[in-house]
């Protein structure tokens, strides 16, 4: 069975090499607007400031639009560690004119959150650094909270809680998503945030809402788990998404889910959420936010927590994936090639989860699921599928530890997404 019109339009690119260039962006990130702890303007200056080209600022369940006033103290008390106002700050970065204060019938002072259409018209430049619309759609069902980012919206989507399942309630909310991209004419992504969060899905939720064509295979806050927890079956976010994509693509006839890596920032002040942890490498034509989601809808990016890629490709013709890393003086590297073949192994093993778990039994698939097919240690590399694999990928671990890790002992790595399952 062939896959759907869908699959075939998520093909790569046929543009022209020669106009494609990366540009490097976060789509997960938080601001005063909900619950982070500074100014939007200030977020996305520090963006702008350290090489990144395009921000997603995603806050929960709202837009950057209308009219928004915190009071100073609520602001302060957001902050995580002791020193200058947060005020202060943005006064001196921003200049007393642009700063909008009142006081309130107490006669405390008020700041007004600047909404998006103000603020990108000071810190935009075209082809330099862009701010793209989005939310961050927190749903839930029961204590599992369903998380999903959305990408290049026009306006906001309210939240549809505890839909019969926690499937349904993935599905329903990915579907207002998918309509509105629908309703606009407007390329439109939604990415399923932090699986592990609360320990609130597992591969086979990931599997079967196939509305789903992207989640978080690094997210960079602390209470995420991309590691998972050994008391819980198969549950680090590359094992899920190995398992996801094996269903996907050999029960169920689906394109496999793409990877993400994100911030998820709250924290500007100190504190354990901080900016800078996970980024996407979109490879399109031009720096604008229809073309940066088209480009990730065909799969023509990579995730990151500090590797470089010099290129990734896919011939189709001869069937190659070729991973060249912009290496680094002094760092080890080691590719990996890891994938499904057709033959593998689908018996399942129910093991108790522990008691927090949304889950009180997850499955253990056999480690012929996203196994090891080949590995290099050079800067370029290549794995040329036989025919026998479901999918393949590529992950690039350098010995460098993470510049600003969530959590001690996170390695700098690169993603490639799923190739080789296009024709089935």
């Amino acid at each position: 069975m062939r896959f759907s019109l869908l699959a075939l339009l998520l093909l790569p690119s046929l543009l022209p090499a020669e106009d494609l260039r990366w540009f490097k962006g976060n789509t997960h990130t938080h601001s005063l607007w909900s619950d982070g702890n500074d100014f939007p303007d200030m977020i996305s200056a520090w963006y702008k400031d350290n090489g990144y080209d395009f921000l997603a600022m995603s806050d929960h369940n709202t837009l950057a639009v209308g009219d928004k006033w915190l009071s100073e103290a609520a602001i302060e008390k957001r902050k995580i560690t002791l020193g200058r106002k947060v005020l202060d700050k943005y006064r001196e970065r921003f200049g007393d004119v642009w700063v909008q204060t009142r006081a309130d019938k107490d006669g405390q002072t008020e700041v007004r959150l600047r909404p998006l259409e103000e603020y990108r018209a000071r810190l935009e430049k075209p082809g330099e650094f862009l701010l793209v619309q989005a939310e961050e759609i927190s749903a839930g069902f029961g204590k599992a909270p369903i998380h999903i980012n959305a990408i290049n919206l026009n306006e906001a989507i309210q939240p549809m809680k505890d839909l019969v399942s926690i499937r349904e309630t993935m599905r329903t909310n990915l579907q207002a998503i998918a309509e509105q991209a629908v309703k606009t004419g407007r390329p439109i992504m939604a990415h399923i945030n932090h699986p592990n969060f609360r320990w609130a899905l597992t591969a086979e939720d990931l599997a079967h809402v196939i509305e789903d064509r992207f989640f978080e295979v690094y997210n960079g806050h602390p209470a995420t788990y991309p590691e998972g927890d050994p008391a819980r079956a198969d549950s680090s976010t590359e094992r899920i998404w190995d398992i996801a994509n094996t269903i996907r693509i050999a029960e169920l006839k689906q394109p496999p889910l793409f990877g993400m890596s994100t911030d998820d920032s709250h924290h500007y002040h100190g504190g354990t959420a901080t900016p800078g942890r996970g980024w996407v490498m979109v490879r399109t034509t031009k720096l604008d936010s229809s073309a940066l989601v088209e480009a990730m809808q065909r799969g023509d990016f990579y995730a990151s927590t500090g590797v470089t890629l010099e290129d990734v490709t896919f011939d189709k013709t001869t069937r190659e994936l070729r991973v060249k890393i912009k290496g680094e003086p002094g760092v080890k590297y080691r590719t990996e090639y890891r994938g499904t073949l057709k033959s593998y192994d689908r018996a399942v093993q129910e093991v108790p989860s522990p008691a927090d778990d949304n889950h009180p039994v997850r499955l253990k698939h056999s480690d012929d699921v996203g196994g090891l097919l080949a590995d290099s240690e050079s800067l370029e590399s290549s794995y040329k599928l036989t025919g026998e694999e479901l999918y393949v990928r590529a992950i690039v671990i350098s010995d460098k530890a993470m510049l600003n890790p969530a959590t001690p002992g996170q390695m700098q790595q690169a993603w490639t997404q799923p190739v080789g399952w296009e024709n089935r």
